[in-house]
């Protein structure tokens, strides 16, 4: 469903699992940083929100969303948390530019959750111009990096609970 037609930020909250015993990592981009700094405190505020300590939440930066499969990969390594969240912000400018950091980071993003024994979600907003950008980073749209956290919260108690 497109974000146009759904709150990114609006959960319910009976579905979201308790976060007070989990770990994240979340990696996030410079680049079009007005937008990722937004990204990343939407996910913070949600994460502590649902009980994960500070302590718990290991945040790493990279120069741009091509970086952050690799980045993603090392602070899994370093950190072992129960799921790494990936933020970053791709405009479409006037070059084919944009097709291709879009289409590396889905691979790779991609590539991680099936090399890895823990999910790494895919916060990436991708957009055809700043104000979509800015809808979706805490504007009228909601917050992906709030969606991201909520996803990675999830997703790491769906791991939790398959592999008891």
């Amino acid at each position: 469903m497109s974000s146009s037609l759904k709150n990114l930020s609006d959960h319910d909250p009976a579905s979201i699992p308790d976060g007070s015993k989990m770990k994240f990592g979340i990696v996030v981009s410079e680049w079009n940083e007005e937008i990722t700094a937004a990204l990343l405190n939407g996910a913070l505020s949600r994460l502590k929100k649902e009980g994960v300590r500070e302590e718990n939440i290991h945040v790493k930066t990279v120069p741009g969303s091509f970086e952050l499969p690799y980045g993603s990969r090392i602070v899994a390594e370093q950190f072992s948390p129960h799921a790494v969240i990936c933020l970053g912000c791709v405009i479409r400018g006037e070059t084919s530019h944009f097709d291709y950091i879009c289409q590396g980071v889905t691979k790779g993003i991609t590539e991680l959750n099936l090399d890895y024994d823990i999910p790494f979600i895919f916060g990436v907003l991708t957009t055809e111009n700043q104000q979509q950008a800015l809808d979706r980073s805490g504007g009228k749209h909601g917050n992906k990096g709030d969606e991201a956290a909520v996803t990675a919260l999830k997703m790491a108690a769906f791991r939790n609970i398959l592999l008891q």
